[in-house]
């Protein structure tokens, strides 16, 4: 190698006694990462500059050509290969509009970087004390937050969402059956969620040995919320067929519409079911995701507004802050921090209302012998899923501190505003782009275009449509998609094909289409709305241009 103890192991790491001479040989490289990826931005566009071809061929040949090198890389030449990576990637300009996939903050990288620096396991204090500090600080902080009691309550980071509710899943499972983590899961057991909650469900029930087809799905209202009634129903049907209900996962902001449930409702709905048959209430997970972050106007004071926000964006908060403020009556929640809280993948925070609760699929002291249970340390995670596991807890407590609550607010107050933009400037500039999400305020628009350019989407609603015309208007839509995603680096659109499931007028259900707009960069602002409509209005032009030619009547 051509550093300055040639052939030495020592120069791939950090030095050990903080010596200036290699603190400033690492900032030079951190400095040649930052500044070229700084020199690949374009922030009239959505991709990183550079060359990035990929042909059908892309994968195959990374495999046949990939190979370690015998010799050792000087870094400088080991960025340069990592900067080509980045080539031509997705980054978070003003016209980055996709799904849920949020830019990483400054604090949220700094908070990052200093986990790795000491590389501490979480999975006890004594391996990573500083990620453990930074787990029961952020813990007892967002459980003030939401309402749980910090005194009791407890939790820990985890791989995301999926992973938070793959726990409250395991915990309802032992609540029921306590031999189950040692004797198996039995057959009967059943969990419930909306037909547009998030499908990390069925992989947890998948893992869980339970099967997807215990998996039962409730109906939606038009604003994507479960419809509790129906909830009531299928437990009831479960029960008298047998099963047992354990888990019911209550959406709090649904990824396509931001639909939410009324989880008091949730609650108490169960909680009947149970009284009137006699079993145990079933555990009642917020997947709170994505919209459990709404949570930092849980005491903003609306009237006052000290934030002075817009009447506008002030109402939408008080909606969604209304349909919110159930959230703390549930057993468990998540907070994916790599959505809405800013940080890099992956720092998502599992949330208990009871921390005893944890007890219930912690492992016994023999079964881990060389970690925990000793003299010395005070904190041993041995119930989470994860033996190993990095400290994001440290990125979480650095967003925290920096944003602050009235951080937070703005930017999620920011997103809002743009998002009432785009919905007021497409109705007036493109009437035929119907908003199917309009019910939630939100800082996402899921909006779908039909045949002739009429407006079924009630109809649609209402089971009046058949079969055919529906899936004819979505095929309509996927080709919007296409035309968008091929065109991906110049505005980064999301979309989804499974906006409700509605009935059909000839006795079949099925899903609706749509294409989305997400607000999800903090340099997307009321001023791009009109150029963003108008760049939406040519493509649609476009998509029912090349249509036309296809389309069959529609009869009524």
């Amino acid at each position: 190698m051509s550093n300055y103890k040639e052939n030495s192991v020592q120069t791939f790491f950090p030095s050990e006694d903080g010596n200036q001479k290699e603190r400033q040989q690492f900032m030079q490289l951190i400095e040649q990462l930052i500044t070229g990826v700084d020199n690949l931005k374009n922030p009239n566009g959505v991709n990183l500059s550079g060359e990035k071809e990929r042909s059908k061929s892309f994968y195959t040949d990374l495999i046949r050509n990939s190979a370690i090198p015998t010799d050792s890389t000087d870094q400088k030449e080991v960025n340069e290969h990592l900067l080509k990576l980045l080539h031509n990637h997705p980054y978070h300009s003003k016209y980055f509009l996709t799904n849920i996939l949020p830019m990483a903050s400054t604090p949220g990288i700094l908070g990052m970087i200093t986990a790795f620096l000491v590389n501490g396991n979480n999975l006890w204090d004594v391996y990573g004390p500083a990620g453990a500090e930074a787990e029961v600080r952020v813990i007892s902080m967002m459980s003030k937050l939401v309402g749980y009691d910090p005194q009791l309550s407890g939790g820990y980071t985890t791989w995301g969402g999926q992973g938070a509710i793959f726990t409250g899943l395991r915990l309802a499972i032992a609540k029921v059956a306590p031999d189950a983590p040692r004797k198996g899961v039995p057959r009967n057991l059943y969990a419930f969620c909306s037909e547009s909650a998030h499908y990390s469900l069925f992989k947890s029930m998948e893992a869980t040995g339970l099967g997807s087809d215990n998996l039962i799905k409730v109906r939606t209202h038009s604003d994507s919320s479960m419809d509790t009634e129906d909830l009531r129903q299928k437990m009831e049907k479960v029960i008298a067929e047998g099963g047992i209900p354990v888990y019911v996962v209550a959406t709090t902001g649904t990824t396509d519409a931001m639909g939410i449930d009324n989880v008091q409702l949730v609650l108490q709905t169960a909680a009947e079911v149970a009284g009137k048959y006699g079993i145990q209430r079933p555990h009642i997970h917020a997947d709170s995701a994505l919209g459990g972050f709404f949570a930092f106007f849980r005491e903003y004071d609306f009237l006052a507004n000290p934030l002075g926000f817009t009447p506008q964006v002030l109402e939408a908060l008080q909606k969604i802050q209304s349909r919110m403020q159930y959230m703390s009556l549930a057993d468990t929640l998540c907070f994916d921090f790599q959505k809405l809280g800013q940080t890099p993948y992956s720092t998502s925070l599992f949330l208990v209302k009871n921390a005893a609760d944890l007890q219930l699929v912690d492992l016994a002291e023999e079964e881990t012998p060389y970690v925990g249970h000793r003299g010395y340390g005070d904190y041993h995670t041995g119930y989470t899923l994860e033996c190993s596991r990095m400290a994001s807890s440290i990125s979480i407590y650095s967003a925290l501190l920096a944003f602050g609550v009235t951080g937070y607010q703005r930017l999620l107050a920011q997103f809002v505003e743009v998002n009432l933009a785009f919905r007021e400037t497409l109705r007036r500039e493109v009437p035929e782009a119907v908003i199917v999400n309009d019910e939630n305020p939100a800082i996402m628009t899921l909006f779908r275009i039909y045949p002739d350019r009429r407006n079924d989407f009630q109809a649609e609603l209402s089971g009046q449509c058949s079969l055919a015309r529906i899936e004819e208007t979505n095929r309509l839509n996927e080709q919007l998609f296409e035309v968008l995603g091929q065109k991906r680096e110049i505005m980064f659109f999301g979309d989804t094909k499974k906006h409700l499931v509605v009935p059909t007028s000839d006795g079949s259900q099925t899903s609706l289409s749509a294409a989305k707009l997400f607000v999800i960069s903090p340099y997307t602002e009321v001023a791009h709305v009109p150029e963003i409509v108008d760049y939406l209005k040519q493509n649609i032009d476009t998509v029912f241009h090349s249509y036309a030619d296809t389309l069959q009547p529609i009869g009524g």
